[in-house]
């Protein structure tokens, strides 16, 4: 691999996670500078490295053009060529404010600069060329050893992501080792654009939205409505083989429930607001159905006999994203969990979380996807519930991890504030990986709602709870499902598995009755009877993503035979018994049809 050295003089490979983060803030500080060269006056905000890539924020009074960005890149480059030196200083609170005194931004980020521990006030600036920037580095020794990157797009941007704050211009881009690597990046841009879950889902008939609904909420189209009840018929089927108990709850709730759980202290800026009712009460749209299953756990009095007892729903819940945040499907407003909640006795809580890692192999397996990268992250700094419960479960959770036979990394100081977590993240076609379960033991709500069981000597004893959502959220899933397939999505899981094309108009109620005896069999069949042609007619199948086209004229109703064209297989098979298709073509996991589609 090749090596770049760094200001800190460390030398580290450029393809390495660490030396592809420290390229891309370099190349944007080297953008943020080329800004200031060609709009002078720009106000510049912040510019991190994001994963594939680096953005910047800008104020220049006005939107930048496509233009702009092609006169950016060719300074950006001429900046590279002259191998400029990134060099670092130190500098007093009170030097950094007259130094970036013209850059209001940067004066409000030094002015939330805390003293140090040893008492004094520091600032760090890296500069090149006389250009200087706030960043705590290490940056590439110059600028030169940046060898390829391209600006992607400019998006609106709230400064510090708040909606009262002044709207920025955000310009992205990506920067890599190679120009190899950078070609390889956008290739896969381009198959994710044509993978687009939005776009698909308009081509298929899935779903679509409506701005008389508002955006984040999506409409579920006939076609869409299938994929999504056969997950979620897969979904309550093994919820109740791994002894879940079904239970449903309101989409609303008094304020006080959310006070007592501490989501208006915690949660409040992602909720929507109350409602206000004629009994007095204010009521509030769930952003989370775990208060409601901790209200049938507390329903009852609970012997240490009942543990562990496993709640699960399919449950609807609402949360205020902002506009700037929504994208399709994978951030929604409105959003349905396959949650549960389990409540066991502390020395379960081992067992408990690997029948949950049992579970999401067996589901994962039958979906066709992952799980391909375990996280596990620890106590926050801000938390609540003692040491000793905190012991408990980072013992537990690598405990299990490990006896399952999961490798796993950990995020130090990533967990919950009321608990550890789990999150799973499965690596799609095109290489993309995507959180989708999670994980989580908690001990806060057990305490804030007073849950108790009585232990072998009548003590009340508090339970523990363990949060899992094993798809995530269905809207999420179906996304992420759609991108992986390209919408070619494997048999059982097809809206349509089979569309019958009568060659001829004589040939239709031959086809009827073959659809009749197919639906017989459990097989979602679409008969195309337009007058189109016949080739047409299969063009418009193969558009659809349907695994298999049956063709029928004389010679097949005659000899009782099909001719199948499967998905991917090429040429037409002619003369199929219609028996022999419909013996062996059963539509549900994980079965496959008669031939591999």
């Amino acid at each position: 691999m090749a090596k770049i050295t760094l200001t800190d003089g460390r030398s580290v490979d450029a393809s390495s996670p660490e030396g592809r983060h420290v390229l891309r803030h370099s190349t944007s500080h080297v953008m943020a500078q080329a800004v200031s060269s060609l709009f002078p006056g720009a106000k510049y905000a912040i510019g991190p490295a994001i994963e594939d890539g680096f953005y910047y924020d800008f104020d220049i009074g006005r939107p930048f053009t496509p233009e702009d960005l092609d006169a950016i890149d060719a300074k950006m480059r001429e900046i590279i060529a002259e191998q400029q030196k990134f060099e670092h200083e130190a500098l007093t609170r009170d030097e950094g404010l007259k130094r970036f005194a013209d850059q209001p931004f940067k004066v409000e980020i030094i002015k939330g600069v805390e003293e140090s521990e040893g008492g004094g006030e520091s600032v760090s600036v890296f500069r090149n060329d006389g250009w200087e920037d706030l960043c705590l580095g290490p940056h590439l020794e110059h600028t030169g050893l940046i060898p390829a990157f391209k600006l992607m797009r400019v998006a609106g941007a709230y400064w510090r992501g708040d909606e009262h704050n002044p709207m920025l211009q955000r310009i992205y881009g990506t920067a890599w080792e190679s120009q190899e690597a950078l070609e390889q990046h956008l290739q896969m841009l381009e198959e994710a654009e044509r993978r687009d879950h939005r776009k698909l889902g308009r081509e298929l008939d899935l779903y679509s939205w409506a701005d008389e609904v508002g955006p984040g909420l999506a409409l579920w189209h006939p076609k869409g409505a299938l994929v999504r009840k056969t997950l979620e018929d897969l979904s309550r089927e093994m919820h109740l083989q791994f002894g879940y108990q079904p239970v449903f709850s309101p989409h609303l709730g008094r304020s006080t429930l959310w006070e007592v759980s501490g989501h208006l202290g915690y949660y409040r800026e992602n909720m929507f607001p109350a409602m206000e009712a004629d009994d007095g009460g204010e009521y509030i749209a769930k952003p989370m159905n775990c208060p409601f299953h901790i209200l049938i756990y507390r329903s009852r009095t609970r012997s240490y006999r009942d543990l562990p007892i496993r709640l699960s729903e399919l449950g609807t819940v609402y949360r205020y994203e902002r506009s700037g945040t929504l994208h399709g499907l994978l951030r929604a407003r409105g959003l349905t969990q396959d949650d549960s909640h389990i409540f066991c006795r502390p020395d379960q809580v081992v067992d408990e979380l690997l029948g949950v890692i049992e579970f999401f192999r067996a589901l994962y397996a039958t979906v066709g996807m992952g799980p391909d990268r375990v996280r596990f992250s620890t106590r926050p700094d801000k938390s609540v519930g003692s040491d000793e419960l905190w012991d408990l479960a980072q013992e537990a959770i690598p405990e299990a991890l490990r006896r399952a036979g999961i490798d796993f990394t950990v995020d130090e100081g990533d967990g919950t504030f009321y608990g550890p977590k789990i999150d799973i993240d499965v690596r799609d076609a095109i290489g993309r990986y995507w959180q989708v379960a999670t994980i989580q033991v908690d001990f806060n709500l057990p305490e804030r709602f007073g849950l108790e069981y009585t232990d072998e000597d009548n003590v009340h004893k508090r339970p523990v709870m363990i949060h899992r959502a094993l798809y995530g959220s269905m809207e999420r899933f179906v996304g992420v499902l759609v991108e992986h397939y390209a919408g070619a999505f494997p048999t059982w899981l097809a809206p349509v598995q089979t569309v019958i094309v009568p060659i001829a108009d004589r040939h239709a109620e031959h086809a009827a009755g073959l659809a009749e005896q197919l639906r017989a069999h459990g097989v979602r069949v679409d008969i195309d009877d337009s007058r189109e042609t016949m080739q047409l007619k299969v063009r418009n199948a193969e558009l659809q993503k349907a695994p298999y086209i049956l063709v029928v004229g004389d010679k097949e109703i005659e000899n009782a035979t099909v001719a199948v064209r499967a998905r991917g297989m090429g040429k037409a098979r002619f003369g199929v018994p219609f028996d022999e298709f419909a013996g062996v073509h059963q539509g549900g996991p994980p079965r496959e049809g008669l031939l591999p589609v």
